[in-house]
Formats: C-alpha cells, structure tokens, sequence
C-alpha cells in the first residue's frame, strides 16, 4: 500500500510541475529573450521574420547549444521586446511570441494570425521528456518523415527511430527516414530540434495536442511561418539548409538491380543499352562488387578481383560511354571482413562500455559499426571513398544507414546509440560532402542514402523509399511518401521504380511504375534480380514501352534541371501536393493521388491493374492541356478522363512555357544549342512568364560562381 501512495504521490508532483510553474523575472541579451521561472529558463531568439526558436532548460540542466539540423544563426536587432503588467511581447516583423505570466503560458502568433501555443510545455515523465502544445480542431498535419499513412497524420503517435520496413505496401508506420518536424494546414511548422530518439504525437487521443516525447536532450524547437507553402518551405530550408544542385547526369537514366556479380555483368549489361539505343547515365553496384556472398564480405570495401579483375580499366571504360558508376557501401565491418582487424587497430569502430569494439550479430554476420562520430572514423572511412573516387567512381550509395541494427549497448564519440540512431545516416552524408569539398572540390557528389535526418538536404544526400514491395500496393504508397518528405527539404525522395521487394511478375505494374518515374525526382529501376528491373532485360514489346519512357526522361531534361535550380534556391519541392495551389481549399488537404511536378505538370500516376478512366481535379488558377494531346480542361473542374496504355494522364498549366529537347542517348552529349519551346497559350491567363537555367552540370555552385546562363520567357496576350 505504502509504494502506491509513494506513486502516486510522485505522479501527482510531476503532473503538477507545469501548473505550479511561476514566472520569475527576464532580461534581455544581444540575440536572445531570456525569462527564468519557478523550474527552469526559458530561451528565445529570433532567426528571420519567419522563425523563432524556443529552449527551455530546466533547473539543474546547462544548456546544449549544439543543433545538428540549424545552420541559421539568430540574429541581433531583428526583434523587439515588449513588457507589460501581464505578459511579455517577443515580435518579429511577421512572427510573435506572447509570453502570459500567470498563468505561464507561450503562444504563437503570424501577422496576426494564431498558430499555436504551449499546452504544458516540458514535463518530465519517468524515463522521457514532453513538450507539448495546443491545437485547432480543425487542422491537418503533415511530417514526421517517411511514413505511409495518409496524407493527413492528425490522429497517430510516430515513433522517431530510423528502422527499414522491407516489402511494405499501403501502409508503413515506422520508415527510414524519421524526421523531428510537423507542419500543419494553417501554413506553419514546428520543429524540436534534438536528435535522440523519441515519439511524435499528432493528436492520437484527440485531445488536440501535439507533444514531442524524447528519452533525452535538448528541449528546443523552432515555430516557422509563412505567407504560402512555397514561403512556409522556403524558409524551413533557410534554416536547415538548401540542397546542393546536383550533377546534370542525376537526372538520367539509371541500370540498377540487386546485383550485378561481375565485371563482365556490368559491361554486357551497358553493352545492352547501347545496342538497344536506350539512354542510360549510370550504373548502380550492389553488395557484389566487393564480395561474392550476400553474407560474410560486408566490411571488405574494396573490389573482389575474382569477379572484377580490372574494375579501374572498367570504370574508365565506362566513363568514356559517358556512364557513371556507383558503388554500394554499409558502415558494419564484420569480423570476418579483410578490413575487420585494421578497423580493429585504427579504432575506429562504435565500443562497449569497456571501449572495446562492440560487436553483435545481424543478417549479414557478426559485426562492428564505424564510429561516423569520431575524427578517426571519418578520416578512415572517407580515405575508402577517396580512393575510389580516384579510380573514376562517380557516385556513392550509402545503405544500412538507420543503422539497419544499431543496438542501445553500444556508444559512439557522439553520444550512446539511442542518442544519436537518428543522425547516423545524417553524419555518414556530412563525412562525404565534406571530403568531396576538401579532396574533389569540382566535383559534385552523387550521395544515395535511405536513412537522414532534418537538414540531411543540405550535404547532397538523395534518399529513397527504401524496400517497398513489387505490387500495386508498393506503388499506391510512393506519391504520398515523395510529396511528404519534399515538403520537409528532402526534394530528391524517389523509389525503387518497378518495385524492389519479391519476385511478382507483372509488365502492366512495372510500365506504370516507369511513366510515374519520369515525372520523379530520380529515375532508377531497381529491384530483386529474380525479375530483371532493367528494360533491355525485358521482352521485345514491354522493352520498346518502356523506351519510350525513359527517351521522354531525357527529353524533359531542361525542364527538370530548371526545377532542380529552384530546389537549390529556394528549396522548393520537385513534386508537390495539390494544397500548394489552393491552400484553402479544403478538399485537396489530402489528396496524393494528383500532383504537379514543379508548376506546370499536373501528374496522375495509375496505380491499380486495368484502369480505363481516373477522375482528375483540375486546379482553379489555369485552365490545363493534356501533355499528349493538347486537349483543353477547365480549371476549377474534375472530369473522368479516359486512361491510356501508353502514358499517365499528365497536363501542363495554361500559359506555361515548356522547355523540351530531342532524346540524347546520356547527358555527356546534352546541350541547349537546339530546344524545343513549347508555349501553352490560355486566353484565361493573359500574362506568364518561365525560365529556363543551364549550366556545365558538373561545377559545384556554378550560379554562385557566375558560370552559368538563365533564358526568361514572358508572355502577354492582350484582346488582339
């Protein structure tokens, strides 16, 4: 009887904390806003008119200034404080913080408009950490990552670990890309900016709460607003950074599979390409370049020379057809790897409690995980990829990088696994953004990774949708997840097309799979070699369909790289939802299944077997025109519209200017001496305008440098 009422005497304090918090005193500093209470301090500072961060430091505790995701810093004389009897006013131009002194409570506001506000603000649990805040009833969320949920995520708690779900469908809980951020439909953000893992709680006892829950760290978060969508990620990229603009050849056809075993593989399999006239970029090497077991070999980081007796003479082959290639990489160094004991030696391993290396068993073998937090580590890891870079390599894949198994035992110089589980894929990136900038500073990295964290943009990673099933379900899910993690900064997130997991055999799925990759940020086939994921490994009919898919790829390249210059500027997603258009209306806030690709594509990807006709609702602003036919729609209407085999619907806005080459067969021999200007003229829109940006494809931050061009198009039509 006595532990009961001990426990609930304890629930009852810690329960009680937030309501007997008292507001103390404040003072002002050069950046910052500070205000002590009866149980902590509070911090806040403005980055723009459009963000301001919130830390609060409970008694007892320092302050952790570290952030991994900000590369902002705040700024002196943006904000203006005001005191009263009953409150303090912290305003920006645009965002304000109202801080009520009794009750103690922070609110949200922009121009005026509320956003949110602290519910409890932190509490303490048991073995976790809260904060919490109050919600409208009626607002949609969006974030937390790379789920499969629905497009609104109002209504479920997510877990904040980065775990692979392998052959997923429809529905996908917990994924590789676990992210810290929610936005909501009344145009703004909130981000807690703390890497540990932790749970995300949009509202799943409909109480109309979002809480943060974290087994420990920083109690820290940014509010980011805006006047759009477009503004709202604009500046959420401001603050966590903009993704670089990558090399021409990303845009380009990839030959992928799981995996090629050998030298003589790869070069039959370009070979195949070649002959068949079908345009290719790159070539991807799985796990078998460095080893001829799926088990056993993971660690060896160099080539089997069985298998690949010449891989320099390769390479370089290669690259004079004007093929990339890319190698898979894993941060695990089995025990039975040739690296394990000079990993050993080097320490550059993740260790015990004792220091030693902490080995453990998973699918792959028995294993150590190099330490990406530690100067030794990373100079030992980048001094693989610098001597494969110097071979010719041309890209990187870094894969497993959740960790794939990253047990709570072990510890790194960065923290204890559960510490820093989520910003290992986010390291990993940084370690080789940053060699390439040291060792190959005109060279733009090609970094494929499927696990990151906020503001993983900012280092060049590409990330993917991971294992997803080969079925129609795998497909139904891969806009959702695209649209989602483009609005939260990773603009490249793009899938296995065709699907990866299983060895389903169906030609319909995987065509249509193929013409929603050209309208993808990366078009990379990939898969299971049980079923080939590589056209000219299919029969002679789907082969030439599937030409004609990737010739369209190459054609669409001005375009793309266009809306690839507006990421990097902007940061502005390569596919984005239907609410970018009509934020207002509410019967687009969860609509995946339509999108546009950049401005002026508006893309229906077909996702069930034998579909004859799909009904597509066609934005108020323009009128559309089929991209096939010309055919005209209305803006503002929904109409069934007939599906062919050939292509998915696909309509460009009126008044768009449209960009287009002939198919080159890679981009080594792209150029805009010749293009096609296609103009969409809609006498409902009397004026437009578009651009088309060209650079080299290859000189890091060119526009920055001056080494590049931008052609601007108008158009205004008047009565005659």
């Amino acid at each position: 009887m006595k532990k009961i009422i001990l426990f609930l005497l304890i629930s009852s304090i810690s329960f009680a904390q937030n309501a007997n918090r008292k507001y103390l005193n404040f003072k002002k500093t050069k950046t910052a806003l500070e205000i002590n209470t009866s149980d902590g301090k509070y911090i806040l500072s403005a980055y723009s008119s459009k963000v301001i961060e919130t830390s609060f430091i409970p008694n007892g505790e320092v302050f952790n200034p570290e952030s991994h995701a900000v590369v902002l810093t705040p700024k002196k004389g943006n904000t203006k404080i005001t005191n009263s009897k009953n409150s303090i006013r912290f305003a920006t131009k645009g965002i304000v913080a109202i801080i009520e002194k009794s009750p103690f409570k922070i609110s949200y506001s922009y121009k005026n408009k509320a956003l949110l506000s602290e519910k409890n603000g932190y509490t303490k649990k048991d073995s976790t950490e809260i904060l919490d805040f109050n919600l409208d009833t009626s607002e949609v969320l969006y974030g937390g990552g790379a789920r499969a949920l629905g497009m609104n995520r109002r209504g479920n708690r997510l877990q904040l670990y980065n775990r692979a779900h392998y052959g997923y469908e429809t529905r996908s809980e917990l994924m590789n890309f676990t992210m810290p951020l929610v936005f909501s439909s009344k145009i703004y953000a909130v981000h807690f900016d703390n890497a540990p893992i932790g749970y995300l709680d949009l509202d799943s006892k409909k109480e109309n709460t979002l809480a943060y829950e974290t087994i420990s760290g920083r109690k820290t978060y940014q509010v980011i607003a805006g006047d759009s969508w477009e503004d709202l990620i604009t500046s959420y990229t401001n603050l966590t950074g903009k993704q670089p603009l990558p090399a021409r050849w990303t845009f380009g056809n990839f030959s992928s599979r799981f995996g090629y075993h050998s030298q003589e593989e790869v070069e039959k399999t370009i070979k195949k390409f070649q002959d068949d006239k079908i345009p290719v970029d790159a070539i991807i090497l799985d796990l078998y370049w460095f080893g001829k077991e799926m088990k056993g070999t993971m660690g060896n980081l160099d080539w089997d020379k069985d298998k690949f007796p010449d891989p320099t003479k390769m390479v370089s082959d290669l690259n004079a057809k004007g093929v990339k290639t890319v190698l898979i990489t894993e941060p695990f160094v089995l025990t039975t790897s040739s690296k394990w004991q000079e990993a050993v030696d080097k320490k550059v391993l993740a260790t015990d409690k004792n220091g030693n290396p902490f080995t453990y068993d998973f699918y792959f073998g028995n294993t150590g995980l190099i330490d990406v937090f530690k100067p030794e580590g990373k100079t030992w890891f980048w001094e693989v990829y610098k001597r494969l870079i110097n071979q010719g390599v041309g890209g990187l894949w870094g894969d497993l990088g959740e960790p794939e198994v990253f047990p709570s035992k072990a510890i790194t110089v960065g923290g204890k696994a559960d510490e820093v589980h989520n910003i290992y894929g986010h390291n990993w990136a940084k370690l080789i953004s940053d060699g390439y900038k040291k060792d190959f500073p005109n060279q733009r990295p090609f970094i494929l990774m499927r696990a990151g964290y906020s503001g993983s943009q900012r280092y060049g990673m590409i990330p993917w949708s991971g294992d997803v099933s080969r079925s129609w379900g795998g497909l139904q899910s891969q806009m959702e997840i695209s649209l989602q993690m483009g609005m939260q900064g990773m603009a490249y997130m793009h899938s296995d097309l065709g699907g990866f997991a299983g060895d389903y055999f169906d030609n319909e799925l995987y065509l249509r799979w193929l013409q929603y990759g050209v309208f993808n940020p990366v078009f990379r086939p990939h898969a299971h070699e049980d079923v080939a994921a590589e056209p000219v490994y299919k029969d002679i009919v789907t082969k030439a369909k599937a030409k004609k898919q990737v010739e369209l790829r190459y054609q669409m390249l001005p375009y793309n790289y266009t809306l690839a210059f507006e990421n990097n500027q902007k940061g502005l997603p390569l596919m984005r939802a239907l609410l970018f258009e009509e934020p207002d209306n509410k019967a687009l806030l969860n609509v995946c299944e339509t999108y546009l690709w950049g401005n002026d594509f508006l893309v229906t990807p077909i996702t069930k077997a034998g579909i004859t006709s799909t009904s597509v609702y066609f934005p108020k602003n323009n009128n559309w025109f089929d991209f096939y036919t010309n055919e005209k729609q209305v803006g503002g209407t929904t109409k069934n519209i007939a599906v062919e085999e050939s292509h998915i619907p696909v309509f460009v806005r009126g008044g768009a200017f449209i960009p287009l080459i002939k198919t080159i067969q890679n981009t080594a021999s792209y150029s805009l001496t010749n293009f096609d200007l296609h103009f969409y003229y809609d006498e409902n829109t009397p004026s437009s305008q578009g651009k088309l940006y060209n650079d080299n494809g290859q000189t890091p931050n060119a526009f920055e440098k001056g080494e590049y061009e931008i052609l601007n198009f108008t158009n205004k039509s008047t009565n005659n």
